[in-house]
């Protein structure tokens, strides 16, 4: 990643096989447009790069998974064919997706860890009907429940400023949530014109990133990580000053509680399909010593008839 503008010839591709590619999507550029102004977009990078792997049936050539802000940079999922398309949208659909982003937000954050679960809607506001806002404030429409982890990685200045860098992870996937959450903290990101009402605007780009992506994809998960550009080799103005844990062994931790919690739900599930499956089983063996019963009684009873009538 570096501080220079998009352009066709700047895609990145972290991972291609027959089915997906992962691109590194860069910081000022939307995935697609219909705007015929609009050329540089990652859908034009992808046909500039890869011609022979669009999909003349759909509108953009490609089917992107999910969706990054413009102003987002990071790992962006595409699948070259419908049958990916469709199991990669189960996993996003059942939500057993693992998203990590890393950030550099304004102010330093007290705490190590925190879970934010502002509910989130569409701001009716005249002239910020593009935003998002935190349930309870003014013109906030139709809010929904949402959940953000945030870990405090570094301290930190930028340009001077005390700033944190945090590590993010959604647990829920709303419009600009990392955005809207880190704003309602009070801690705003780095260069988030929309969110700072205007007046954080000179940074080179806003300090998000889609650090790792993780689709637990049958029979072979698809994992890739993207990097992390906020560096002081990329940009000079961020330095780093005081460290409480590293990247790696963060993302590697958290991976592993998901992994852990999702066989644990696995085995749950697994337990309770044994269970109804058994007492299905019980009942139907009931049912049948009933009939056997009931069979048996009548043998009986037509014996009983018989020697009666024969007195």
């Amino acid at each position: 990643m570096s501080t220079e503008p998009a352009s066709l010839e700047s895609l990145r591709v972290l991972y291609h096989s027959d089915d997906y590619i992962v691109v590194d999507k860069h910081w000022d550029i939307r995935i697609d447009s219909k705007m015929w102004y609009e050329k540089n977009t990652v859908q034009a990078q992808l046909r500039h790069r890869f011609p022979q792997l669009a999909d003349p049936r759909t509108y953009y050539g490609f089917r992107f998974c999910h969706q990054l802000d413009f102003s987002t940079s990071g790992a962006l999922c595409v699948a070259l064919n419908k049958a990916a398309a469709g199991r990669a949208y189960r996993c996003f659909k059942d939500r057993t997706v693992t998203k990590f982003y890393l950030a550099l937000i304004r102010g330093a954050v007290e705490g190590e860890t925190h879970t934010v679960d502002f509910s989130i809607g569409k701001n009716s506001t005249e002239g910020k009907t593009h935003m998002m806002c935190v349930e309870g404030t003014e013109g906030c429409e139709n809010p929904k429940p949402c959940q953000t982890e945030l870990l405090v990685l570094e301290y930190g200045l930028y340009d001077g400023d005390p700033v944190t860098k945090v590590l993010l992870q959604p647990l829920t996937g709303r419009t600009h949530q990392l955005r809207v959450h880190c704003s309602a903290l009070g801690h705003p990101i780095v260069g988030d014109f929309t969110y700072s009402s205007g007046t954080d605007n000179s940074p080179y780009r806003m300090m998000l990133h889609a650090h790792l992506l993780h689709i637990p994809l049958e029979p072979q998960p698809l994992r890739v990580t993207a990097g992390d550009p906020f560096v002081p080799a990329v940009d000079p103005k961020w330095l780093p000053q005081y460290s409480l844990r590293t990247l790696e062994a963060t993302v590697e931790a958290l991976i592993h509680r998901r992994e852990e919690e999702d066989r644990k739900i696995k085995k749950e599930e697994q337990e309770r399909a044994r269970k109804e499956e058994e007492d299905e089983r019980r009942k139907r063996s009931k049912e049948q010593s009933t009939e056997e019963e009931s069979e048996e009684q009548r043998r009986q009873c037509q014996q009983w008839l018989s020697e009666w009538a024969g007195d």
